[in-house]
């Protein structure tokens, strides 16, 4: 059991699970725009996601701990760099298109643990994206918008039309309410500079905009020019579904309440939209 445990822990945190999510939610973008399956971009996805966020979780910890860093952190630094050659490859064979946008988001991906940019933009004494007050949540949907709507759709010159904007808008509202467990989660270990959402306005207040916001992403899928059942179906799943776990996320969640049980909702989005297909 301990070794289970030990497998299971790595899959956490070496951002395997959350690289499998945002596969399941780029595949999802494809089905909804009738896409064939995309196999470069997927793995492109899978490697990326993991190098993206374990640079970014990983970073300072192996900057300040390199001649001590743990057994651990040392064998998911060697993942990630396997992870990074793999992403690499497949870099290679997406469309020129997709590697121009994807170096913008790769620098965002770069300030966001890298302290370059001037004191004067920051509170807390920290020098990064991530450390903006704020701001932490819009960057990381921004980067999953693009990631799991448009990129898919840009290396298969796919138009850029209406139906797209919305699906994007309805991404990145998604993408924040899953945060939003996440954030309730880390009221007690943020500094109440960082301005999260629940330290601005309370849990109670998160938890209804977390509400409003999926109101939102249903509603929007009626101003699309092509209207799919199985689309509203799915949407009413898992709407749903990541409701219920908005309304129950606490303070003192269980430790995979968000880590594992939260991030697997875009690929219970994924196998729906399956099995209705």
């Amino acid at each position: 059991m301990g070794v289970l445990k030990q497998i299971f822990n790595f899959y956490i945190n070496s951002s395997i699970h959350v690289a499998l999510a945002v596969v399941a939610m780029t595949w999802v973008t494809l089905l909804q725009f009738d896409m064939e399956f995309n196999q470069t971009v997927l793995f492109f996805v899978f490697f990326a996601t993991i190098t993206g966020y374990n640079f970014v979780k990983y970073f300072g910890v192996a900057k300040f701990h390199h001649r001590s860093l743990a057994a651990w952190l040392k064998t998911i630094q060697i993942f990630s760099l396997l992870a990074f050659l793999g992403m690499s490859y497949f870099a290679l064979k997406l469309d020129i298109n997709s590697i121009i946008y994807l170096s913008v988001f790769g620098l965002i991906t770069f300030l966001y643990a890298i302290p370059l940019l001037p004191m004067r933009y920051f509170r807390d004494n920290q020098k990064n994206l991530r450390q903006v007050s704020g701001l932490k949540v819009y960057l990381i949907a921004l980067v999953w918008v693009f990631t799991t709507v448009f990129l898919p759709l840009i290396d298969r010159g796919f138009r850029i039309n209406l139906d797209v904007v919305i699906t994007g808008a309805q991404r990145f509202i998604f993408v924040i309410v899953l945060m939003l467990p996440f954030e309730i989660r880390d009221l007690i270990y943020d500094s109440i500079k960082l301005g999260t959402i629940p330290q601005r306005i309370g849990v109670k207040n998160t938890k209804l905009i977390g509400v409003l916001l999926l109101a939102v992403f249903f509603f929007l899928e009626y101003f699309k020019e092509g209207i799919r059942e199985v689309d509203v179906i799915t949407n009413v799943v898992i709407i749903g579904t990541t409701l219920f776990f908005v309304l129950f996320a606490h303070k003192n969640q269980s430790k995979y309440y968000s880590a594992f049980w939260v991030e697997s909702l875009p690929i219970l989005w994924l196998v729906v939209l399956l099995m209705l297909g």
